[in-house]
């Protein structure tokens, strides 16, 4: 019914001025309705324009996707879309959407070729949520692109970008407002205890050097602490991993026996408990569910975590024990939270580290939300020694640094391959739009500086762009000469497919004309992608397990690294091997969801290279991915429901027989499994025809050049859509197809295309500009990168 005083304060800069603004508030002001006036402000001014919303984590882009779709879209009849690793909309659906929400990475893969893109062009507000996240792993990510780039880009179009940054209570506001060009006016930076719904925070110290036995020591005061602060009202825990959310519920469980109320946190009746317990598919879930305890973690089903966050809001339980994830991901509302432990295990580092205090702030932030509470609790249960630190941090604003100094190498690439950097004075010239730019001078000793005087600063970002483009030259992405910088393929691949420059870097010196699918496999492990790929306690013994399975051999040496837990994770997919914990499903989908680009930059490095065998290999190596199954096994293995066991009985040995059968007799064969014909209905049945002209010869007639014409139909009616039919695939994909001219006699590859067939035809034209007088023939070849087995290839005589 009326705004509360925070938004108040910023309404008429928001909604009547467009004035960029930074508004840095404790978690639960309502930041988000003050980003919607500035979105009206925009719709009521420039209607034609768009609003981009960039929120750090995909859970959170979720969020705000549910809400508005439910709200603030169908009531103005905008359009929105979602883009994220998991959706990535089609070039209409951008052009004619009105609000894109998004991460920043998708952001700055889309932005980076902002001069062929319209409508990164037509963005009139750019709305950054959670902008403190500045000084963390991805911060780099939001400072170069989402800022900067946008800033540079409204400095070259001559249109006004509006940005609106929302943050927690800041120490340094007047630098990042600098940042974001605010001068007068637009800077609230309200303070921690300005909070709409007062919170109470307790903070309790315990003992002990070793982090399992401290942890379980918190159980009793957790459960204390819901007994004394909230008995009645919902409970939020927060643990470091997916063991310690059913660990401590089982303690939970137990102490309320011990009080003879065992089903205290149960709000609904046995009746409702048993039916809803029937939908659960986690063991441990369904055991902690009929003490009105849930669980909530990455390594749920989606049908389980819905179910919990359903009957968490509803209140028919009244405690959630989740980690620490959902304190961004998901508003749910608690009267109390209860943060045990301020520690994670760091896979990277393979040691337990602090929670970024941005992270606390935030699970702190989930207790007493405004719609719901008069006042919230927060108990946060700590290492003693840690004790007066969170005192003293829980209650200051929060200071934001640059960490951009580690991380300028994929930036400068991307710039460089887009244009924007020409000399070596183009990149120092775009450090200046930079936050580091704006805190060298205001904290210089940070990072590394000893003095402000100019000639330091210089000094400073000269050895670092200097630095950054030899690393860059070294790995064969850009081409450095004296003050000019050009970009090589590499770097093109690279920024491309918005993958670290080093993994480019390992293709180019490590893919060769007679690469095995063995070594590809193992390149495609120890791509930089995977560097943070978790190896959680122990999990070195069930790799162990895994690596006696596999087909393909690892070092057992390295059985705790990253790179070879995602080598195994890969083959036990291909093999369809039974994954020993839930946390390697969740780990497997993460190793697949990243393979698809590093996989793509593979394919274009080895055509680069005019290596057709090794190309052709590379495009296997993603249909293996896409179908979960070895090249060299049967194709009719993508078939759902088919296994090697059950091959020998099937009433067709071959991928085409099976395209082949009438659709009657079908039926009648699978009525039992109605996803074999499915697969009939899904997949393509493709014809080729192909017709070569225009030849000559060139260069003395020691080489020939000519154009192919081809025209590919799919001929199942029964198709619909381009949709891959990808049964052992989390994500929705389009189907593409390479077209790939070379000579089966050098293995030599002449040509390459990447096409997809639209409206169930495709005419296009691949030029040969270079074969060599004397060939005889080449061959034309059509590849799928999602089927295996629906490969073709034709001989062309030349």
């Amino acid at each position: 019914s009326h705004f509360n005083p925070i938004q108040t304060q910023a309404f008429h800069t928001l909604y009547q001025t467009d004035h960029n603004v930074l508004l840095g508030a404790p978690t639960g002001s309502g930041k988000t309705i003050s980003s919607e006036l500035a979105m009206l402000r925009l719709f009521n001014t420039q209607p034609d324009m768009k609003v981009i919303y960039i929120a750090p984590l995909k859970a959170l882009v979720r969020e705000r996707v549910d809400d508005w779709k439910k709200s603030l879209v169908p009531t103005l009849g905008k359009k929105l879309v979602e883009l994220t690793g998991d959706f990535t909309p089609d070039l209409l659906a951008l052009l004619e959407a009105d609000i894109i929400i998004s991460t920043p990475e998708k952001w700055d893969g889309i932005s980076r070729s902002w001069h062929n893109r319209s409508y990164v062009t037509k963005v009139g507000l750019m709305i950054i949520d959670e902008i403190h996240l500045l000084g963390a792993d991805r911060g780099p990510i939001l400072e170069v692109v989402i800022v900067s780039r946008m800033r540079y880009i409204s400095s070259q179009t001559a249109r006004h970008v509006r940005f609106v940054g929302l943050s927690t209570a800041l120490a340094n506001a007047k630098d990042l407002g600098d940042w974001l060009g605010i001068e007068n006016v637009g800077l609230y930076n309200f303070k921690p205890s300005v909070r709409p719904v007062p919170l109470e925070v307790h903070i309790q110290g315990y003992p002990g050097k070793f982090y399992c036995p401290r942890m379980n020591s918190m159980n009793k005061p957790t459960y204390a602490a819901i007994r004394t602060h909230s008995p009645l009202k919902p409970v939020l825990i927060f643990v470091s991993s997916r063991r310690q959310t059913r660990l401590t519920a089982f303690d939970l469980i137990q102490f309320a026996a011990q009080d003879e109320q065992p089903r205290q946190f149960l709000q609904m009746n046995e009746e409702d408990n048993s039916m809803i317990l029937y939908k659960v598919v986690d063991s441990s879930l369904k055991h902690t569910l009929q003490f009105g305890i849930g669980l909530h973690h990455a390594g749920l089903c989606d049908s389980d975590r819905t179910l919990v966050e359903e009957l968490f809001y509803n209140n028919k339980i009244q405690v959630l024990v989740c980690t620490s994830t959902l304190a961004w991901g998901i508003n749910l509302p608690a009267h109390l939270v209860v943060i045990k432990g301020t520690e994670y295990f760091d896979g990277k580092s393979k040691r337990y580290i602090d929670y970024p205090i941005t992270d606390v702030l935030q699970m702190m932030g989930r207790a007493g939300r405004p719609q719901f509470d008069q006042h919230g609790k927060a108990v946060i249960l700590v290492h003693e020694p840690k004790k007066s630190f969170y005192k003293k941090f829980l209650y200051e604003p929060f200071p934001v640094e640059s960490s951009l100094v580690h991380h300028l190498h994929n930036h400068l690439n991307a710039e460089i391959a887009a244009g924007t950097i020409a000399t070596k004075q183009d990149a120092l010239y775009y450090l200046t739009w930079t936050y580091l730019y704006r805190r060298l001078v205001m904290n210089p000793s940070y990072y590394g500086l000893e003095d402000t005087a100019a000639e330091s600063v210089n000094h400073f970002l000269s050895s670092l762009v200097n630095g950054t483009l030899e690393a860059l030259d070294d790995a064969g992405c850009i081409k450095v000469s004296e003050d000019n910088v050009e970009i090589q393929m590499p770097g093109l691949i690279a920024s491309k497919y918005y993958l670290h420059y080093t993994t480019v870097a390992l293709f180019s010196s490590n893919v060769h004309s007679e690469s095995s699918l063995e070594e590809l496999l193992q390149l495609l492990s120890s791509a930089a992608e995977y560097d943070e790929l978790p190896v959680r306690h122990n999990e070195e013994n069930l790799n162990a397990i895994l690596a006696q399975q596999a087909r393909m051999r690892v070092d057992n040496k390295l059985l705790d690294d990253p790179h070879v837990k995602a080598n195994l994770l890969f083959q036990a997919h291909f093999s369809r091997l039974e994954l020993p914990i839930s946390d390697y499903v969740t780990d497997t989908k993460s190793v697949l969801d990243q393979s698809i680009r590093i996989l793509q930059a593979m394919v274009d490095a080895a055509a680069n290279g005019g290596w057709l065998r090794t190309t052709i290999r590379a495009m296997q190596l993603l249909q293996m991915i896409m179908q979960g199954t070895w090249s060299d096994h049967s194709p009719l293995l993508m078939l759902p429901n088919t296994t090697t066991e059950l091959l020998p009985s099937l009433p067709f040995a071959t991928l085409d027989e099976f395209l082949s059968l009438p659709s009657q007799r079908l039926r009648k064969l699978f009525e039992r499994f109605m996803s074999q014909s499915q697969a009939w209905n899904f997949l393509p049945r493709i014809d080729l025809t192909w017709r070569m002209r225009d030849q000559r010869l060139s260069e003395g007639d020691k080489f020939t050049s000519f154009a192919i014409d081809i025209e590919v139909k799919s001929n199942n009616t029964r198709r619909s859509s381009t949709r891959a039919f990808l049964p052992r695939y989390s994500k929705s994909k389009e189907e593409g197809w390479w077209i790939v001219v070379g000579s089966t006699s050098t293995w030599e590859l002449f040509a390459m295309r990447r096409v997809s067939i639209k409206d169930k035809r495709l005419s296009t034209s691949v030029a040969v500009p270079r074969v060599p007088a004397g060939t005889q023939e080449i061959a034309l070849f059509l590849v799928s990168d999602c089927y295996v087995g629906l490969d073709q290839t034709h001989t062309i005589p030349v």
